[in-house]
């Protein structure tokens, strides 16, 4: 696989090519171990990370965002099971609703609270806080055995001023879920591939009185992905790029990607009440909505197998559970197989303890990575670890991963914290009928103004 990362980094918002294949896939780390010194991190090897010397007791604060199931207790075993081969190392965990987490990050950092280890998106929100001196530079404490087993890509999305300050867990491309049995009750045959055959799938949908398409407004990031769609369809890399770095949407392409939206959702094809439907909390949730075949599809990253999994009635995998790309729109400039998404990763405070690096390596290595594939139900970061993904919709991800000219950041996550806010607004406000495209414009104008 060729595929080209676009982030947003201190200095420049870069394209980054990885390799797939024999010896390289999704995440890197440019690091030398360090010298081997009392006190300070030395080379390790895959599953052992980089380890200290001091048995001073330590008490790590940990914020996940696992908050029931085979995820919470994946933690929970992980972490036990590093105390167990540091038992000077104990772990204060806190558990924060995914929705609320950069908020409650936020306000922890203005206050001088941080966690020693916190949830890590990449891009602008994470350069945010590096800028402010708050992260710790992992750059020369990866193993370098992680390093060889995660390749060069997702890492970049953590990556500022050539330092590297999180360790991916695991990759996230975007794109429509869909339940297979809906599509057949509704004649459907194959997949859309343009958004008039999405339109025309919708219209069948509604036909047989299926819900088509469940969007957790109530939360405004998913609804703000299908503007985010739009924008990769509409607009090419180069002018998505320029604007992680420079802030300026004056290319003709992120106004016709809101009117694009604008007519897609004039049809009605979401959920009826999806303004006041939550993304990922509970079965009248948008992914609950699937997982019990209220509805037919859903616009989400790839953890959402996870999530629809434990919504189900049996918290079991959904069988029918189906995945494609989000479709081409017509005299779009960019590429058709491009997709968005990005990496989920965890950072170190900077002010925490060496032995938090040693954590993250050993989070990473091959055997905690295929727990977390597990667990999550998702696609791990480590590229050893991909031999435990069997989920059949996670599979037709990393196909269209393979053969994807590009990927780009989440939006939201490429903006910053307060324009990406001002962004998710301005869609909902459009969506809800109080704004137009010109008005989500004006938004991010507005917030990047402010700084």
């Amino acid at each position: 696989m060729k595929l080209r990362y676009m982030m947003a980094t201190a200095a420049a918002a870069a394209l980054v090519l990885s390799g797939c294949g024999g010896d390289a896939t999704e995440p890197e780390d440019n690091a030398a171990p360090p010298a081997e010194t009392a006190g300070e991190a030395t080379e390790g090897t895959e599953g052992e990370g980089t380890e200290t010397t001091s048995d001073e007791p330590v008490t790590l604060s940990f914020w996940h965002n696992a908050t029931t199931g085979d995820g919470k207790a994946y933690w929970e075993e992980t972490t036990a099971a590093f105390t167990e081969e540091h038992p000077n190392v104990t772990f204060d965990i806190q558990v924060i609703q995914n929705e609320d987490m950069d908020g409650r990050l936020q306000t922890a950092i203005n206050a001088g609270d941080s966690p020693d280890i916190f949830m890590a998106r990449g891009g602008g929100k994470l350069r945010d806080i590096v800028q402010a001196g708050m992260v710790m530079d992992l750059t020369d404490k990866i193993d370098p055995d992680i390093k060889s087993a995660y390749g060069d890509a997702v890492f970049e999305a953590f990556t500022f001023d050539g330092k590297v300050y999180a360790m991916p867990n695991s990759i996230l491309p975007g794109g429509i879920f869909y339940s297979k049995d809906l599509f057949a009750e509704a004649g459907i045959e194959s997949t859309p591939e343009t958004i008039e055959e999405l339109s025309e799938a919708v219209d069948k949908l509604k036909a047989a009185g299926i819900e088509p398409i469940a969007l957790g407004g109530k939360d405004a990031w998913p609804a703000a992905h299908w503007y985010y769609f739009f924008v990769l369809r509409s607009c090419d890399v180069e002018t998505i790029n320029a604007a992680g770095e420079s802030m300026d949407f004056s290319d003709p392409c992120w106004l016709e990607a809101g009117q694009e939206l604008k007519s897609f959702a004039d049809t009605e094809p979401f959920n009826s009440g999806f303004l006041t439907t939550s993304a990922q909390q509970g079965a009248g949730s948008s992914a609950g909505m699937l997982a019990n075949h209220e509805a037919a599809m859903e616009l989400m990253g790839a953890w959402n197998p996870g999530v629809i999994g434990s919504l189900t009635p049996n918290e079991e995998p959904l069988p029918d559970l189906g995945w494609f790309p989000f479709p081409a729109v017509d005299g779009g400039s960019g590429d058709p197989t491009a997709m968005m998404g990005g990496a989920d990763g965890y950072s170190c405070a900077a002010d925490a303890p060496e032995v938090c690096a040693d954590f993250l390596n050993f989070y990473a290595n091959q055997e905690n990575q295929e727990a977390y594939a597990i667990a999550f139900n998702t696609l791990p970061a480590n590229s050893k670890a991909k031999g435990v993904v069997e989920e059949p919709a996670l599979q037709d991800i990393l196909a269209s991963y393979e053969d994807a000219a590009y990927m780009t950041l989440w939006l939201d996550t490429l903006l910053g914290q307060n324009v990406g806010n001002a962004l998710n607004a301005g869609v909902v406000n459009m969506l809800a009928g109080q704004g137009t495209p010109e008005d989500i414009i004006a938004s991010v104008e507005s917030a990047a103004a402010k700084g």
